[in-house]
């Protein structure tokens, strides 16, 4: 009996460490927040008025949807203007932090930093810096995609004027005084962290010519760059108020 008592413990001790060993066996190697896999999702829109909240969320519910068409709807709609007379220096110095009148202005921390900060996770700073931003895992909305982000790399993520400055130009921005223009520009609203790619992709397209590559968001973008037509009282096209319409059911 001893024996038999002795061979049994034996086994049992062999098999808890067999398991132990391969529970382990995953934890190697960098987290998981590191690791390229589908995004988690952000902050929906419509609760996000201000833009202050990181990502953009799927609205995915009938009634979240019907929400987001009503925000569509109240957009104007005109002819897009010409482009005669637009440059980027019309907005203000890039990424500037001398801007009045939209969160995260005159906080001691340029635009650009302000939002990888904002929609980043496990970010990193430069050493003496509570500013610049050098690493951070990102929930990229317009791939779908987390991805771990340098500075190495700084391209590959990119900042998104979701209702890009040249539209804003041609749409009645060319008739505003400079610091309307430095605001649209620097408002976090109008702004998301998004694949480079993406971002060049887009150019100055509005969403009738251009959509995020993530179909799930297109509802929530469309919502977006509606809240940025409204707070600024800018129109949109015709073709672009109805494709807003579409990703949302509309």
């Amino acid at each position: 009996m001893p024996a038999r008592r002795t061979a049994l413990s034996a086994a049992v001790v062999f098999l808890i460490s067999t398991l132990a060993l391969a529970g382990c066996s995953g934890s190697a190697g960098k987290p998981a927040a590191d690791a390229a896999g589908p995004a988690r999702e952000g902050t929906s829109p419509l609760q996000n008025p201000d833009g202050t909240r990181p990502g953009l969320a799927p609205l995915t519910s009938p009634e979240d949807r019907k929400a987001g068409r009503a925000v569509v709807a109240r957009v104007a709609t005109a002819a897009a203007g010409p482009k005669d007379g637009y440059d980027r220096n019309e907005f203000g110095p890039a990424w500037t932090d001398n801007v009045d009148g939209v969160p995260g202005g005159h906080n001691n921390c340029d635009t650009r930093n302000d939002l990888l900060a904002r929609d980043g996770r496990a970010v990193e700073h430069k050493d003496g810096s509570a500013c610049v931003v050098t690493a951070m895992t990102i929930d990229d909305p317009y791939t779908g995609k987390t991805v771990r982000w340098s500075k190495q790399q700084a391209s590959k993520i990119q900042i998104d004027h979701v209702m890009p400055l040249s539209y804003d130009w041609q749409m009645g921005a060319s008739k505003w005084d400079k610091a309307k223009r430095v605001q649209i520009a620097n408002d976090p609203l109008n702004l998301i962290p998004a694949d480079g790619s993406q971002n060049a992709s887009k150019g100055d397209s509005g969403p009738a010519a251009w959509l995020p590559a993530n179909a799930a968001i297109r509802c929530s973008y469309a919502v977006r760059f509606a809240q940025v037509s409204l707070k600024y009282q800018l129109p949109v096209t015709e073709a672009d108020k109805k494709a807003m319409l579409q990703q949302c059911d509309g």
